[in-house]
């Protein structure tokens, strides 16, 4: 719960604060501290667009040094989704950055990330994962997590909320601040979704509103602090003078003493300002807070902090439900009786809606129509503000059943929340009230105060206890928090649940202790009182023996009875006898109203005098007043003086104040009364006096002029009486008319807002079906880039070509695995220059002028290297190209080239070969005696020897390039010869002593035997086809 100085309280009349409300704050504040596992943890908490924000806070981070705080990102996740981000932010900062696996420790200087389909949440120093059990709806993992961090770190939690829809982590954030930790929210304006930090910032628990990159500093900066603060909340540093000169600051700005809390939870509280503020010295603190008011109002706000939320400890409330709330209305069967609970330090409502919740069920199941009244109090006038608007947001429904939501809840789409439903809105009354200070309600059945003690010392505990004790009605029930209980008033109180602190109510008996409720009394008579102590202890005034004497008799001899009231008739204060004109109003004793005490005569004319100095501020004097006064009339003249502004300042009465004068008239009409010249008989004045101390006789004795007077004057009071209450109706009817009228602008106002919404709703629906679009586009863009990115790589690692990719400033963007083998890489090199990296490739150094001379002429290089090895390597330098036929850097490949080098050495051999057998079988061919001729695919001649042209008398001219079967006017058209060329082309084959007897036209008839072979040079076949004439031998 939460509490701030409210300005209805003067701030010259100090009260001991009502403390703040976190439940079980001050155990997850022990547990904190006693389980500080020595680092700062930091929960950072997204959704949509975080992904950017998350990028952004981790460059912010030191480059030179580790943070000393570990990180542990939660992400909105889809159950099926595949996240990267761990290989995302790894590219933005220097610590290792790990998917949380189920029970891993946390260590400082780490970063983990949250898998998807499960809820994280912290436990003894480790990541605990739970698989996801609740609807996608219904899923709070901010709060989840932020939730166990503020349990298990207590001050040493850290949370930050970025950018997202909903408000998820708001819940996480007040439980977080309420331990003492830090709490960071990204600035609206920079979020691509801000729903999550500006449902953080709507709770006023948000230390710091910040760009995500200037996060880290602030972090740095508050842990440095931390590490170095003075000593332990026990220390004597606490207790010395600056503490106090703190609270006594504090004290007189607020108005609030927070003297009596417990000065653990004071000295962390003030610890944690100066941390903010970097401040180490409390001096320097000290004098900024005399500076700066605001910081004065932080201060009281940091030390009020309002955590609370719907069922808080569910078991607790469940034995509510099963061991009180039964009785409740078993002790209200008559439906004439109303059920009353009071809820002091209800904060922002969730605990008051929590009782009112059960006592509907309950109701409801038993069918009776019974009067639930749940009065709900709380010093904060903004918590009840939002209390009364009974709106709350989406993420209760992580404490809600769903059953109930849908029974008192309905559902805001279009604000992302939650607002109470009439049938509980009803039965709540919300009040600003202090608890310490203002009166306790009366015949209450059930009060709740969990959480409230925790931070109390043990002086306003003893009074709180008893207090209560008296608000009860007999056999009431008393619930408290589950680290507090009635300590010393056992007898007061009947245990029903030691666990979960459920008392009853025990009958007074002989000798039972009984609140004192000095305290409360109007603020008038305490004064009066302490004024009265403090006089007896005062030294005497200046004043003369003789002038007190002097005042003293004048006052009492000659003291008019008198009466300071405030503006509604309540009695601050008496003087004199008044008795002949006020007496106490028959019933029980409420606050004294000198309008109802007023005899009969009297309070016509003091409401219309009084109502009349009120509305002209004036002094206002009404003249022979007849008060009926124990059987007889007697006549006063009644005087109201307003009570100016500068006297008033000095007294808290929270209002106007006016003074009642009464003095006892000599005659009823006196000789300046304003109706003395309606009477022209002059005894009517002067032979009817009365003498002071006598009273005016009755009616029945007075002769008939008199009577006529007094029946006449009595006509003129109720005339009065009667213009001053229509006066009264026409002021009220114009107030009422200029009500309606504001009434029907507002309507109309809030006619066109909804309009304008309802537009608006369309606009969202018809955006939100565009993004939905968009989103499954790109989704489809981002499969298609991931089968393209695989498609690379593989193709990459299958051609085992080394492949390396600069940007325009020749710094490294990205390598293939094979470019180590001509360039000494590793992964860490990515953003490096090209000119830090050693290669492994002899007497050449010229690589990255080469890359510059193909970026500036945007034309390509090939050059051959060889590394240390003695790998040959061919190094190809082009420009990088996007679609855009942008230049964005040059792309350089190292294509392994020893094959090809081996194979064109192999070629030049052979083509060495070849030409060596080429010239020896020329020479051969020349050289042989026996006729030989070359032929081609084509049976064309390509060589004949010297033998050939002798033997046929042919010149080499006449033969080469013709036709066998042309040669010597066809004398070689034989077709056995053709048909066996053939033979030899198309089979292979060869052919030896061929006879062949043919009449030559210029040798004459000849008989020859052939010989013939296949040649192949340099993929050609050829025919080599030798003669030999045997004309004339033996065969």
């Amino acid at each position: 719960m939460t509490t701030e100085n409210n300005d209805t309280e003067s701030k010259n009349n100090p009260q001991p604060a009502r403390p703040a409300k976190p439940d079980g704050a001050e155990v997850a504040e022990s547990k904190g501290k006693s389980a500080d596992s020595g680092f700062f943890i930091v929960g950072l908490g997204a959704s949509a667009g975080g992904l950017a924000a998350f990028e952004s806070f981790f460059s912010g981070m030191p480059k030179d040094r580790d943070p000393g705080m570990a990180f542990v990102l939660i992400q909105h996740l889809a159950a099926d989704y595949k996240s990267m981000l761990s290989e995302i932010i790894q590219h933005h900062t220097r610590m290792p950055v790990q998917e949380a696996r189920d029970g891993m420790v946390v260590q400082p200087n780490n970063v983990y990330t949250i898998p998807p389909n499960n809820d994280i949440f912290l436990q003894k120093g480790a990541l605990r994962l739970e698989k996801q059990t609740t609807s996608r709806l219904r899923r709070m993992p901010i709060d989840h997590f932020f939730r166990s961090l503020a349990r298990e770190q207590g001050e040493r939690a850290i949370v930050i909320v970025l950018s997202g829809t909903g408000s998820d982590g708001a819940i996480g954030v007040r439980e977080v601040k309420g331990v003492g930790g830090l709490t960071l929210a990204q600035e609206p304006e920079t979020c691509d979704f801000a729903g999550m930090p500006e449902s953080a910032i709507a709770t006023d628990q948000v230390d710091y509103v910040l760009q995500p990159d200037k996060m880290p500093a602030q972090l740095m900066a508050y842990a440095e602090y931390a590490r170095s603060k003075p000593g332990s909340p026990d220390s004597p540093s606490a207790k010395k003078n600056p503490m106090k000169f703190m609270l006594s600051l504090l004290h007189a700005r607020s108005g609030h003493d927070f003297s009596q809390y417990k000065p653990s939870t004071i000295h962390r509280r003030i610890e944690r300002r100066m941390a903010l503020h970097h401040f180490t010295k409390p001096k320097d603190y000290i004098e900024f807070l005399e500076k700066d008011e605001h910081e004065t109002e932080e201060l009281f706000r940091d030390l009020l902090i309002g955590v609370t939320s719907f069922f808080r400890d569910p078991e607790a409330f469940q034995a509510l439900e099963e061991k009180v709330i039964p009785r409740l209305f078993d002790k209200s069967s008559d439906s004439s009786e109303a059920i009353r609970v009071w809820c002091p330090g209800c904060s922002t409502g969730e605990e008051a809606y929590s009782l009112a919740i059960l006592l509907a069920e309950q109701r409801a199941a038993l069918n009776l129509n019974v009067t639930v009244q749940i009065f709900a109090t709380d010093i904060d006038d903004r918590a009840l503000t939002k209390a009364r608007a009974g709106f709350f947001p989406a993420n209760i429904a992580a404490d809600i059943s769903e059953q109930r939501l849908k029974n008192f809840f309905t559902r805001d789409v279009d604000r992302d929340g939650y607002r109470a439903n009439k049938n509980i809105r009803e039965m709540l009354i919300f009040s600003e009230q202090n608890v310490v200070r203002d009166p306790p309600f009366s015949r209450i059945d059930l009060i709740s105060c969990r959480n409230l003690l925790i931070y109390m010392g043990g002086g306003l505990q003893k009074r709180l206890i008893p207090l209560f004790h008296y608000a009860l009605t007999p056999d009431g029930y008393l619930f408290l928090g589950s680290s507090e209980s009635v300590g010393d008033f056992g007898d007061l109180f009947t245990t029903l649940d030691r666990k979960w602190k459920l008392y009853q109510h025990k009958r007074d008996r002989f000798g039972a202790r009984h609140p004192d409720l000095v305290h409360l009394l109007p603020s008038m008579t305490r004064k009066k009182k302490a004024f009265e102590h403090s006089a007896q202890k005062k030294e005497p005034d200046q004043k003369s023996p003789v002038r007190r004497l002097s005042e003293q008799m004048l006052l009492e001899h000659y003291g008019a009875a008198a009466a300071l009231i405030r503006d509604h008739g309540d009695i601050l204060y008496l003087h004199g006898r008044t008795g002949m004109y006020l007496e106490p109003e028959p019933g029980e004793a409420a606050v004294n109203n000198v309008l109802r005490m007023a005899r009969l005569g009297l309070r016509t004319e003091l409401s219309v005098a009084l109502h009349k100095s009120a509305v002209k501020r004036e002094i206002v004097r009404s003249y022979g007043v007849k008060v009926k006064t124990n059987g007889h009339m007697t006549v006063c003249n009644l005087t109201i003086y307003p009570v100016s502004a500068s006297r008033r300042e000095a007294i808290e009465t929270g209002g106007p104040l006016f003074l009642i004068v009464l003095e006892q008239a000599r005659s009823a009409f006196p000789e300046h009364s304003q109706h003395a010249h309606q009477f022209a008989d002059p005894s009517l004045r002067a032979d009817k006096s009365v003498a002071p101390d006598e009273e005016t006789p009755d009616f029945e004795q007075m002769d008939a002029s008199e009577q006529i007077a007094s029946l006449q004057e009595e006509i003129r009071m109720k005339d009065n009486s009667l213009q001053s209450t229509l006066e009264e109706l026409e002021t009220s009817n114009e107030e009422l008319q200029s009500t309606n009228e504001e009434m029907q602008s507002i309507n109309e106002e809030l006619q066109s807002t909804n309009e304008e919404l309802e537009t608006s709703k369309e606009e969202l629906q018809s955006v939100n079906e565009e993004l939905t679009t968009v989103n499954a586009q790109l989704q489809t863009y981002v499969t298609e880039l991931t089968r393209a990115n695989n498609d690379m790589n593989n193709l990459f690692a299958a051609t085992g070509v080394g492949t390396l990719f600069v940007d325009t400033e020749l710094h490294i963007v990205r390598f293939t695995p094979a470019t180590t083998q001509v360039i000494n890489l590793i992964k860490g090199d990515v953003g490096r220059p090209i000119g830090h990296i050693v290669t492994k490739l002899k007497n050449y150094d010229s690589l990255m002028e080469d890359i510059q001379g193909v970026l500036d002429s945007l034309g390509s290089k090939d050059i051959e290297v060889r590394n240390t090895d003695g790998d040959w390597y061919l190094i190809k330098i082009r420009p990088y190209r996007t679609q855009d036929n942008v230049i964005e850097g040059a792309v350089i490949t190292f294509l392994d080239i020893n094959s090809q080098k081996e194979t064109r050495d192999k070629l030049r051999e052979v083509e060495r070969s070849e030409t060596r057998y080429r010239l020896l079988s020329g020479a051969i061919v020349e050289t042989s005696r026996a006729p030989m001729v070359v032929l081609d695919a084509e049976k064309k001649v390509v060589l004949t020897n010297l033998a050939f042209l002798r033997m046929f008398q042919v010149s080499e001219a006449n033969t080469k390039g013709l036709m066998l079967s042309e040669l010597g006017n066809m004398q070689w058209d034989i077709p056995e010869l053709q048909g066996l060329l053939d033979k030899v082309l198309r089979e292979d084959q060869t052919f030896n002593d061929f006879m062949v007897t043919h009449e030559f036209e210029t040798i004459g008839k000849r008989t020859m035997l052939l010989n013939g072979r296949i040649l192949r040079e340099s993929g050609l076949d050829y025919i080599l086809l030798s003669i030999e004439d045997v004309t004339g031998k033996d065969g």
